[in-house]
């Protein structure tokens, strides 16, 4: 599949009808994650005939992309119901199959890399403190191949400090820095959007053996 046509795809899809701020949910923009994924696929071969978990995946753009390119299987994970069933009638719209699950990240009782890959667009951290850190460990600790993630840019090395020495990655690389479009969702928002530089990161967890050393 090419990159506009999975783009146009993703720009179909339904989106938060009533977001909540206490879990930052935003929408990830068909302009993101059709790069997220298609760079994933085409730079790395981390999709097509991969199992694919979505950390957060409110109404399921970055799963969804993944199923699109081939995926062997699709779990996405969130904590939010009303999320869960948007992204329900996402997949029944485009067709595909995509496995949903009802769960905070944290309580995730996963044991072991038990899918290949995991995206994820997490909390940015601003209203609870951690949170993004908190996805990329659970993260690191259930895929096998990779985990791809996007982290404001002012976190850089902040990220890749934690990843490298506390949560198991044997490398973490920023594979581009994106423009994130952030729509006017809430009441406190003062401008229509705003504009947030954000790295798309690659860590490659490390093997049993790896982390056995």
């Amino acid at each position: 599949m090419k990159l506009k046509q999975l783009e146009s795809l993703l720009g179909n899809l339904q989106q938060f009808e009533n977001p909540k701020i206490e879990l930052e949910q935003y929408p990830t923009g068909a302009h993101i994650a059709s790069r997220m994924l298609y760079t994933a696929e085409n730079s790395f071969e981390d999709v097509s005939n991969k199992v694919v978990a979505d950390f957060g995946c409110g109404c399921g753009t970055l799963g969804l992309a993944a199923t699109l390119l081939d995926a062997e299987h699709v779990i996405g994970i969130d904590v939010d119901n009303e999320s869960l069933e948007i992204a329900a009638i996402n997949a029944d719209e485009l067709e595909v199959e995509l496995g949903l699950i009802q769960c905070e990240i944290k309580n995730l009782n996963w044991r072991g890399q038990i899918v290949d890959t995991v995206v994820m667009n997490p909390p940015f951290g601003t209203r609870k403190k951690g949170a993004d850190m908190e996805f990329l460990s659970v993260a690191l600790k259930v895929a096998s191949q990779a985990v791809y993630s996007l982290h404001k840019t002012i976190t850089r090395e902040h990220i890749k400090r934690a990843a490298l020495r506390d949560y198991n990655a044997s490398s973490a690389e920023v594979l581009c820095e994106l423009r994130y479009d952030l729509p006017k969702l809430y009441k406190f928002h003062k401008k229509k959007d705003v504009d947030i530089a954000v790295d798309l990161w690659r860590f490659v967890p490390k093997t049993k053996q790896e982390s056995s050393i």
